[in-house]
């Protein structure tokens, strides 16, 4: 398809810099197929969803994965974007154009990487001295990963460390939060399970690639970054015992969609999973795990926007933004939600 068929205007205002006060004070819009779009808030959100209804959270937990080096005089920029072992990462460079295989870029307070080699989407692998594992070693030189669309237009602060985690982090490895979780309170999780509402959890590293513009013409030639994840074989159960007994399974996140999508058999059985995932969902794609999906609003022309196109049509979903940007709505990480729910879930 056609990457301009899923552009749109979004007024800069309509950009979040902050989140809500308390979190689940941010408003959500209903988009229920056919059936118009409701504006509520997150709080409301255990009077949208039924008794039996399951969550699936995503428990990573976002590292200070963005680092200001030096490689002799020239400045080097890094953002770590996936693991590939204990000692060495892939990332993203600023200023790349100035290093050379081998060299050795110097970060604060003793951490130090060498650039091995630059891989074919531009980025690098990076091997970081000494024998801590690099997570240790980031707590020291690194800083919380914003966003491009909120570091360009003010500096990363101590309100953020707290603010772009998740109540569910557990598991470090993402570089980007599960931002539709952001939302959730233990006063909301509280009111969900009293309204009958269950969750579960499974773990997806969200990448920096998740931010990288569509720069192809057609979506046939967008080549989408992995990212690890990992279901546990006790979760795909419950959750598979839990559709077999007809109800609805909802995804709290398109990082939590993916993986469920991923680990999905073509007859919508959940299987264990624990890899590398590069799924890339556009219009066309049958939902196989889930049932509905709570998500932020997304970039123009960006596969997320892509993703919830699929889910519920692309003129639906152009029409729910085009309500968003006029009524208001605080777009991207740390913006406001919506709850898309297809009909065939209703």
């Amino acid at each position: 398809m056609r990457v301009d068929l899923f552009d749109f205007e979004l007024p800069p205002e309509n950009i979040a810099l902050r989140p809500a006060v308390p979190r689940d004070a941010a408003r959500m819009l209903v988009v229920g197929g056919d059936e118009g779009f409701a504006d509520r808030t997150v709080g409301d959100l255990p009077d949208q969803l039924r008794a039996g209804d399951i969550l699936v959270f995503n428990d990573t937990r976002v590292i200070p994965a963005q680092l200001q080096g030096r490689r002799g005089d020239a400045k080097i920029g890094a953002t770590l974007h996936k693991r590939i072992d204990l000692r060495r990462w892939q990332a993203f460079v600023r200023n790349g154009k100035r290093l050379r295989a081998g060299d050795r870029i110097d970060f604060p307070n003793d951490v130090s990487a060498v650039a091995e080699a630059r891989l074919a989407d531009g980025s690098w692998t990076l091997a970081f001295a000494g024998g801590e594992p690099v997570e240790v070693l980031l707590q020291r030189a690194g800083t919380m990963p914003l966003p491009p669309y909120i570091a360009s237009r003010r500096a990363t602060d101590e309100r953020d460390v707290e603010d772009y985690q998740t109540m569910f982090a557990a598991q470090d490895g993402a570089v980007a939060a599960p931002t539709a979780a952001l939302h959730f309170t233990p006063a909301l999780v509280s009111a969900l399970h009293e309204a009958g509402v269950g969750s579960e959890t499974l773990t997806l590293h969200v990448g920096a690639g998740t931010f990288l513009p569509v720069k192809a013409e057609d979506t046939a030639d967008h080549a989408m970054h992995a990212e690890w994840g990992r279901i546990d074989a006790a979760a795909a159960e419950r959750l598979n015992d839990a559709r077999r007994s007809g109800l609805r399974v909802i995804a709290v996140g398109t990082t939590s969609l993916r993986l469920l999508e991923s680990a999905a058999d073509e007859d919508g059985t959940i299987r264990p999973f624990e890899g590398d995932t590069s799924i890339f969902i556009t219009p066309g794609y049958s939902f196989r795990a889930i049932d509905g999906l709570m998500t932020n609003f997304h970039l123009p022309r960006s596969t997320l926007f892509m993703l919830v196109s699929a889910l519920m049509g692309r003129e639906v979903m152009q029409a729910a933004y085009g309500h968003a940007i006029a009524e208001g709505y605080r777009f991207y990480s740390y913006g406001d939600a919506s709850l898309l729910l297809p009909r065939k879930a209703n």
